[in-house]
């Protein structure tokens, strides 16, 4: 069984972007309107930029899936950019005869601050910034997603579903209730600003349009739930195999992300330990947890890098989009002279988005724990450990 892993390629403004998946065991369901589905989400968002009315993403399959179901074989998946035709000189692969300045080959030589511009410059010994923002842009999230689509269909042949919703933007939070929706994307999805909070959406739109107005930008916190867990995945034995570690790990990896928490997170330091440890309880009916449950999670349904069967909780914190109308100051590549950072087309808020993104890094961590644990070359194979696993957990908790 191959190591279930992914990888993205491309540029913002390239011809594509590509995501590579592989160690998806054969015959899961895969259907392309299903991928679009996800991409179209990671579109939305109130707050977007002018680049969401240009692109309409949709995903070609090249290989990997046959008939509707995967073969076993890597996945390819390519998300055009319909932008490209635009760039086709300032990004082409051949050399291209110098035509006119800067501007027309689209060469950017005034580093944003917050952005990958100028480190980038300095690490690769580029000259022009554009070879660095084309890469580090979140436009490559795109992949990302359709990469966590596949994943997706993988984890709901097992009952696992992920799903998020934006707790707090520009510094305005919502109140979250009590119990989560069960369907959560449905409950969050047709909220502009992807909050379960109506007051706090109204507030939030009000703060993005300001901030809009003033050249500026605005970050938040989103949280991704996965339910249907059992208890198992990870392992305690070595930094590298702690399920919360990859987690945190993959999700920071997310453009802008400054900020990760399981469960209570940074708020357990602020409490004492009877405050913060979830109580042991038997409950023969919570199979995902072998006959256990707990009577909270504040672990966020990790203990010791492994998962305790309850619903697992991830909370990221977005800075704010280091594109600004109203630029800050930076110095020139060429001259060392001071400066205004470039205007690139951006957004002035894209936490819901990010929310989104996030549920794809946590689908792809969850199938890859998913398969290191049981494994199989085959989603019946695949089955067969799992439920056997589930009755022998099960059988660990009935004390008989």
């Amino acid at each position: 069984m191959t190591a279930f892993r992914f990888t993205t390629a491309g540029e913002s403004h390239g011809p594509a972007l590509v995501a590579v998946v592989e160690g998806m065991p054969a015959g899961v369901p895969i259907h392309a309107d299903r991928i679009d589905h996800e991409l179209r989400r990671r579109q939305g968002g109130y707050g977007r930029g002018g680049r969401m009315r240009i692109e309409s993403d949709r995903a070609e399959i090249l290989s990997g899936v046959r008939h509707g179901q995967t073969l076993g074989s890597p996945v390819a998946l390519q998300v055009r950019n319909r932008d490209w035709a635009n760039w086709t000189s300032a990004m082409s692969a051949e050399p291209v005869p110098e035509q006119g300045d800067a501007e027309a080959m689209r060469r950017v030589f005034f580093p944003r601050p917050g952005h990958a511009d100028l480190v980038g410059v300095l690490k690769y010994q580029r000259e022009d910034a554009r070879d660095v923002l084309e890469r580090a842009s979140a436009r490559e999230t795109a992949a990302r997603v359709a990469a966590g689509a596949l994943a997706r269909a993988l984890l709901a042949e097992l009952g696992i579903a992920v799903g998020s919703h934006v707790t707090a933007i520009g510094g305005i939070e919502s109140t979250v209730p009590a119990g989560l929706p069960a369907a959560l994307n449905e409950a969050s999805d047709p909220s502009p600003v992807r909050c379960l909070d109506g007051d706090a959406e109204a507030r939030m739109i009000d703060a993005i349009d300001a901030a809009k107005r003033e050249g500026d930008t605005l970050g938040g916190v989103f949280e991704v739930v996965a339910t249907g867990v059992p208890a198992g995945l990870g392992s305690h034995v070595s930094w590298d195999r702690k399920l919360d570690g990859r987690l945190a790990g993959a999700v920071m990896s997310i453009q802008a992300i400054k900020g990760v928490e399981i469960g209570m997170g940074f708020g357990a330091a602020a409490r004492p330990g009877s405050q913060v440890h979830d109580a042991i309880l038997r409950s023969p009916d919570a199979a995902l947890g072998g006959g256990f449950t707990r009577a909270g999670n504040h672990a966020g349904g990790l203990e010791g890098g492994i998962t305790t069967g309850q619903p697992l909780v991830v909370r990221a914190a977005m800075k704010p989009i280091s594109t600004l109308m109203r630029p800050l100051g930076t110095v020139d590549l060429r001259t060392g002279e001071p400066g205004e950072a470039v205007r690139e087309r951006s957004d002035v808020c894209a936490v819901p988005a990010a929310a989104v993104v996030g549920e794809a890094m946590v689908a792809l961590v969850l199938a890859g724990a998913v398969l290191e644990k049981f494994g199989g070359d085959s989603l019946h194979e695949l089955r067969r450990a799992w439920d056997g696993y589930l009755e022998q957990i099960a059988a660990r908790g009935r004390f008989a």
